[in-house]
């Protein structure tokens, strides 16, 4: 797999299967809970349609055509207009430790300010060691418990950042 073939580019209607197989297998690779996290959310399936808001956005990793990972933003529910939450960040093992999650981070920082946002929410689960270093390397801070009203009630990682 090389560098040149692989681009970070805004969901399409037919990456939707592919991403949400990523998602999911990430979920039983690391043993995280199903329920009360992204896995059991209703628009995993349907990532592109759940990401057409003006003040959301959704990028996926292709490589020719095959979706290797995913992230995105939309509005922290329940909190006001001026905090977004990160979303919806995994990634294949066919991508990972080689610099696509923190591209990944920084196309959805620069997509939270361009869109107006003042800070960036996330939840993450312990088991995703790797990914909440990223998160604390970029300057993310951990919080007491969560924000808004995600439903992933079984994440355990709350941070958030200035944009």
């Amino acid at each position: 797999m090389s560098k040149d073939t692989i681009v970070i580019r805004e969901i399409q209607p037919e990456d939707n299967e592919q991403i949400e197989q990523v998602i999911r297998n990430c979920f039983h690779e690391f043993k995280i809970p199903l329920e009360g996290t992204a896995y059991s959310d209703k628009e995993t399936p349907i990532m592109f349609e759940s990401y057409q808001n003006s003040n959301d956005i959704y990028y996926v990793i292709d490589n020719n055509g095959e979706v290797l990972g995913g992230g995105g933003l939309k509005p922290l529910k329940g909190f006001g207009a001026e905090v977004c939450e990160m979303q919806k960040m995994y990634f294949s093992p066919k991508v990972r430790g080689k610099g696509y999650g923190k591209l990944m981070l920084e196309t959805c920082l620069r997509a939270a300010k361009k869109l107006g946002y003042k800070q960036c929410y996330l939840e993450s689960a312990p088991q995703l060691k790797a990914a909440v270093h990223i998160y604390e390397s970029y300057g993310f801070k951990h919080l007491k418990g969560a924000l808004g009203s995600t439903g992933h009630y079984a994440c355990g990682v709350w941070m958030i950042k200035e944009v």
